[in-house]
């Protein structure tokens, strides 16, 4: 953290958002805040109240699942390094009983893996430390509006219908894959909402912005997520992940999805 971004940046400058404000909901959101540097959990705390979203805190791991559960978050922003607990571990355990959005922050700029590993696992954003509680709240108010608009997009499927490719059958109003032999293959939702937007352009090329586009992701994040939700995907479709021919790399271009697509 910045010390030019500590909590009374807004209001040095006379700036000081409230609920009415342009950007903020109106109802406020609950974000819980994992992490185990006690003045840092402090500064955050007080800072985002300030700026209309409550939150509920912890630095121990085993009281995060209790949490979710009594206090239901709108988004969790979750350290990677609780002390000798592995973050990592933690965000699993999180996305296999909720899809609740997480930002994950890693302590040194160095440690991409983390980083990667963590959007593989299903977060939502990473922030790196030192971070500025400018970005930060930027970046949650970022995620929360995707999220906001992804519930609209699910309401907008329910109104429609299916598609069929190769073998593969696509129900939008239950979003359901379905193979060849009518088994259920199932998606997550950023596996999901990329192949609609293939699905959408087939047999063209889809750059990774209109990828991005096309799924939200955050820019910062989107070289790297984009990549590795189209990984997850292949492993779902492809016969042979490491040689698709359903999805296809146009290099210098981004992606391809190369069966025609028909629109039941």
């Amino acid at each position: 953290m910045r010390a030019e971004d500590g909590p009374s940046a807004d209001v040095a400058s006379g700036v000081r958002l409230s609920p009415g404000s342009p950007g903020v909901d109106r109802r406020s959101s609950t974000c819980l805040v994992v992490e185990d540097d006690s003045t840092l959990r402090h500064v955050v705390t007080n800072y985002l109240e300030d700026h209309d979203i409550h939150v509920v805190s912890t630095s121990r791991r085993d009281e995060v699942v209790g949490l979710l559960a009594r206090t239901t978050p709108d988004l969790v922003l979750l350290d990677l390094r609780l002390g000798q607990e592995d973050g990592l571990d933690l965000l699993r355990e999180i996305r296999a009983q909720s899809d609740v959005p997480i930002i994950i922050t890693t302590g040194h700029r160095r440690d991409e893996i983390d980083r990667v590993v963590g959007l593989e696992l299903g977060a939502d954003d990473y922030i790196t430390k030192p971070f500025g509680l400018r970005e930060l709240l930027a970046r949650i108010r970022a995620v929360m509006r995707r999220r906001e608009t992804g519930q609209a997009a699910v309401q907008r499927d329910n109104e429609k219908g299916r598609y069929r490719f190769g073998g593969w059958h696509v129900d939008r109003r239950r979003r359901r894959l379905t193979n060849s032999a009518g088994e259920e293959v199932i998606l997550t939702k950023g596996e999901y909402v990329l192949l609609v937007a293939f699905l959408d352009a087939p047999q063209r090329p889809l750059s990774r912005e209109q990828l991005l586009q096309a799924t939200r992701v955050h820019e910062d994040v989107f070289d790297r997520s984009i990549d590795v939700q189209v990984l997850r995907l292949r492993r779902k479709l492809e016969s042979d992940p490491s040689t698709p021919s359903i999805i296809r790399t146009e290099r210098g271009v981004g992606y391809v999805f190369s069966l025609p697509v028909d629109r039941l």
